[in-house]
């Protein structure tokens, strides 16, 4: 700082002219040290008129537009925590460089909805990052860094819990945290993302925030978990694909059992081992009441903690389930013990839990039948 910074306390009014008479020095040296005493003086100066904030404003604003990045950063960061900050002078250094803009953005006040929507349309990564780090972000704002951001600056925005997100923002960012590993912890430890969307999650994700949305799904108010099917109903729609060749003939053959009362567990069991698959999966939707597209991926991808889930929520014994993963796993290497240790869990898993979780995959059956 300038050594004039070590002057006595002056009045607002007996000092403020002299320096804005000063503003016209053309060394840059001296500028460099008026902007420094302006700014002890801004912020020693207690109350102000309008007029003299106007001043502040103008001449501030006009000295730091001729300073370098290093004097524009410092004062960005001494004006980002002041809620009485010129208000042009911060939307200016909103506006510039990332390392001048990052303070104000991050932490500033006096910056509206209508100035941060401003960067966060026109700048770049560094500039939208900022912003996603405020202690709150509108969901007006949000929106517009989910559509803009890279998955970088969409991580931070996720993990800031000051940061509301609109539904349709929520889906978005669901959508790309699926195909980036980088984003799922984010994404499923969001405090505020809606439980339909958490649920989207489980398949992507690995054993440890799996185990997360489970317990989360159990804690849930049974009022919220309502609202939440609904808020998924609304959205969900399928288009998995096509069916097998032989799926008309084995629905057919499942609708003869499922008459006669023979559609068993012990059903199940028989059609894996011996090889019809799609029977199994239709029996297997059909017992827990999901659709045949998320019975057919959990197998196909040998999902047995989601098949656990399922065969849980469908209350089959745990020997049954075990007899499912010791066939599914069959051509992998040490399958009998992988199947054992998926039991054990089996065993743990609390029925309430895999209920809960079951019916937000049976949104995707309600949509295959609309």
């Amino acid at each position: 700082m300038s050594d004039v910074a070590e002057m006595e306390p002056v009045e607002t009014g007996s000092r403020l002219p002299d320096l804005i008479l000063l503003a016209q020095e053309q060394s840059s040296e001296k500028r460099r040290a008026l902007l420094r005493e302006l700014t002890d003086h801004f912020f020693g100066s207690g109350q102000r008129t309008a007029a003299e904030d106007a001043l502040y404003d103008s001449v501030l604003s006009d000295l730091t537009a001729e300073m370098e990045t290093a004097v524009r950063a410092e004062l960005s960061a001494r004006f980002a925590l002041s809620p009485d900050a010129p208000r042009g002078l911060i939307r200016r250094l909103a506006n510039d460089e990332a390392a001048v803009a990052a303070a104000v953005l991050r932490a500033s006040t006096v910056l509206t909805d209508e100035d941060l929507l401003g960067v966060v349309r026109t700048k770049g990564q560094d500039h939208l990052k900022a912003v996603s780090e405020r202690p709150t972000v509108s969901e007006a704002v949000s929106d517009v860094i989910v559509e803009r951001g890279d998955d970088d600056t969409l991580g931070s925005l996720l993990r800031n819990d000051g940061a509301r997100l609109s539904r349709a923002a929520s889906e978005t960012a669901v959508e790309r945290a699926k195909a980036n590993p980088a984003l799922h912890e984010a994404t499923v430890q969001r405090a505020s993302l809606p439980p339909d969307l958490l649920n989207d999650m489980y398949f992507v994700v690995e054993a440890r925030l799996r185990q997360r949305i489970l317990e989360q799904n159990a804690s849930m108010d049974p009022a919220l978990l309502e609202s939440a099917l609904a808020a998924g109903r609304a959205r969900v729609a399928t288009d998995d694909g096509a069916l097998p060749p032989d799926y008309a003939e084995c629905l057919a053959y499942v609708e003869e059992l499922k008459a006669a009362n023979q559609l068993t567990p012990t059903m199940l069991a028989r059609f894996l081992r011996s090889g019809s698959r799609t029977s199994f999966l239709i029996s297997l939707a059909q017992l827990a009441d999901i659709d045949f597209h998320t019975a057919q991926s959990i197998v196909d991808k040998k999902e047995l903690d989601a098949l656990s889930i399922v065969c849980k929520a469908a209350d089959l014994d745990r020997a049954l389930f075990l007899t499912f993963a010791v066939v599914i796993l069959n051509a992998e290497e040490n399958a009998m013990g992988k199947a054992h240790s998926y039991a054990k869990m089996y065993a743990e898993l609390q029925r309430d839990a895999a209920l809960r979780t079951l019916r937000f995959w049976r949104l995707r059956r309600g949509a295959e039948a609309a």
